[in-house]
């Protein structure tokens, strides 16, 4: 890589390990306000002092994140789709390579969808950003996202999407945890990043999913709900961080988290305010 593209690989992997802890924000691009990101820059600032990167949009990054943050940020720059539709794979490239650079990012993500109606065009989308990416020095993360078919989420399918988006130029891949994960880290020449996906039932669920992602070859995680719609967000996060910097046990990072009761009402505002 040239001195440029590694720079902000780097930015995003701290060399002391190697991996990363990155914080998702990007959901509003196609559902909305969600739950506890109705007010992105309230829910962002705590948690992005612990996060070694923060995926939003542009519109979300000029408007919610301090820019004195030395927190590296991944852009989404896919859309064109929302929860109304049916078929979430309509997707095509809505940011510029330009702007990109412009806003200083450390990287620029889309979503790909093998297998969907729409797999021809969400490949060559990721093409032409990889060849727009190579030219400015900038890595392209391609997302194996599955829109709402939960049940391709295994190792044969995310072995094929995550092999096609490396062999087609992405400089990292996002994909879901499964069972086989390794197979589909060995097929794939790229680092890989795991993603959280849907709230899960618990946070022991969260972080036994990071540590057996890691465990098992992945270099990070970008988790976004089970994240901020935590009862108690930013001990959640230094959690995951135990586990993927410091190789804490599930059991070691659950006695990261303080009380439920204890961590409502820090979260609860005061009387005399």
């Amino acid at each position: 890589m040239d001195w440029g593209m590694d720079n902000r690989v780097a930015r995003m992997f701290p060399p002391a390990t190697g991996r990363s802890v990155m914080l998702a924000v990007d959901h509003g691009y196609f559902m909305g306000p969600t739950r506890h990101l109705e007010d992105p820059k309230a829910t962002i600032a705590p948690l992005l002092p612990y996060a070694d990167a923060v995926a939003v949009t542009r519109g979300v990054l000029r408007t919610s994140i301090d820019p004195a943050s030395r927190t590296a940020i991944l852009l989404r720059v896919s859309g064109g789709a929302t929860i109304l539709k049916e078929d979430l794979s309509d997707e095509a490239i809505t940011t510029s390579m330009r702007d990109a650079l412009r806003l200083n990012v450390s990287a620029v993500a889309l979503s790909v969808f093998v297998g969907s109606p729409h797999e021809h065009q969400s490949l060559t989308n990721l093409a032409t950003l990889v060849n727009a990416g190579e030219d400015a020095g900038m890595p392209v993360m391609a997302i194996t996202a599955v829109g709402k078919e939960l049940e391709k989420r295994d190792a044969r399918y995310l072995a094929l999407a995550c092999r096609v988006s490396a062999e087609i130029g992405a400089r990292l891949v996002k994909t879901y945890y499964c069972e086989g994960f390794s197979k589909v880290v060995e097929g794939c020449p790229v680092p890989i990043v795991v993603a959280g996906g849907p709230k899960l039932d618990s946070e022991e669920a969260a972080l036994e999913l990071a540590r057996n992602a890691i465990d098992e070859g992945a270099k990070g995680i970008d988790m976004g709900r089970n994240i901020w719609q935590s009862p108690r967000p930013v001990a959640m996060l230094k959690a995951l961080r135990a586990i993927v910097h410091d190789g804490a046990s599930v059991r070691d990072a659950l006695a990261l988290l303080p009380p439920e009761k204890a961590a409502s009402k820090a979260r609860a505002p005061s009387v005399a305010a």
